[in-house]
């Protein structure tokens, strides 16, 4: 029996403001690698299904598809990589920075003091089937926090990145995987 593993957690960062449960696992057919568990050979189809299965729940609800931000992707990749590298599963980096300030250093929001940031962060981990894209994205719909972040119209940047692993370290005869994903939206 798969051990079920999904650690959620959801940080609307202090800049941030957040203006039909679709199954995900129902939507998967239509998004490939939705039911693919990370294998470290796999990222850019993991995280693509990922973003289609957050775009599917979006359109659904007529709001705008989230487009891919390659600021937002690496920051998202180096999160996901460092609670694993580090054996911990939190909102802040090894060596402290929020989420908030990893977006600022990205250069994303190139001049943050006269620019409007909304920013999120969705972070969990699964073993066996729950650490799909369609694992994952089902969850995040049964968290509130997390569903809210993932259906709040005014985002529209996304960057997702998942690893091959989870970071306990957790001994399982399932494969795992670790997901971070920013949210984010900039203007004047």
């Amino acid at each position: 029996m798969a051990a079920l593993l999904i650690a959620l957690l959801a940080l609307v960062l202090p800049a941030c403001s957040l203006a039909v449960n679709a199954r995900a696992s129902a939507s998967a057919g239509a998004c490939p690698g939705a039911n693919a568990v990370p294998d470290g050979r796999n990222a850019a189809l993991v995280d693509a299904a990922t973003l289609c299965l957050m775009n599917q729940l979006r359109t659904a609800r007529r709001l705008p598809s989230l487009r891919i931000n390659g600021a937002l992707a690496r920051i998202a990749s180096g999160q996901a990589n460092d609670m694993v590298r580090g054996h911990y599963f939190a909102d802040q980096s090894l060596t402290g920075q929020s989420p908030l300030s990893r977006v600022i250093a990205s250069g994303y929001a190139a001049h943050p003091a006269s620019m409007r940031l909304l920013t999120a962060q969705n972070i969990g981990f699964g073993t066996g089937p729950h650490a799909t894209p369609a694992g994952i994205v089902d969850a995040w719909m049964h968290s509130p926090p997390h569903r809210r972040i993932m259906l709040t119209g005014a985002y529209r940047d996304v960057g997702v990145g998942a690893v091959a692993s989870v970071p306990y370290g957790i001994a399982s005869r399932w494969l795992g995987g670790t997901y971070a994903v920013e949210f984010g939206t900039r203007g004047r």
